[in-house]
């Protein structure tokens, strides 16, 4: 027990003294590698055709509450523990969380195109949980104003390529 305890403490001070030296944040080890791509979550024996943002977030309705796959272009990503992502496609965009809190992503995503499967959402925000997500996403905080609603979704995998 003490040995495990012990690994786990090195490992999580190596990645956390890797991630200040370069700047990544890396506070998960993925599931799956492959020489294009890294899975962070839970392990996906076959990605499922994606749906487009545009088409969730125009028929939210019908996709509220279901699991759907979704490839989408990381427009920002926590800078602090890569523990949200928000989607962006033409104009339209969505908050990713992960499940259960229980992994995160490297907070070099940015940019890149990743591929999700996870719960699809459409939730009401209180101005103060607006402004906390504005600033945990490096914006100003104090640009928000008033409840904002928001589509989000509650990621099981995420499947980022490699840089």
């Amino acid at each position: 027990m003490k040995k495990s305890l012990f690994l786990i403490l090195f490992a999580t001070i190596s990645t956390l003294s890797f991630a200040q030296n370069s700047e990544v944040v890396r506070l998960s080890e993925p599931v799956q590698v492959t020489e294009s791509h890294e899975v962070f979550g839970a392990e996906v024996s076959e990605w499922d055709e994606s749906e487009s943002l545009v088409e969730l977030v125009n028929e939210s309705e019908k996709y509220s509450g279901k699991e759907i796959t979704l490839t989408t272009e990381v427009a920002e990503v926590c800078q602090k523990k890569g523990c949200f992502f928000v989607a962006n496609e033409d104009g339209y965009s969505a908050r990713i969380t992960f499940k259960d809190y229980g992994f995160f992503i490297p907070t070099d995503a940015l940019g890149k195109t990743v591929t999700l499967v996870g719960t699809f959402e459409v939730k009401e925000l209180t101005e103060d949980q607006a402004k906390h997500y504005a600033k945990d996403a490096g914006k100003d905080p104090e640009s928000v104003k008033g409840p904002q609603k928001e589509y989000s979704i509650v990621a099981t995998s995420v499947k980022v390529p490699k840089s």
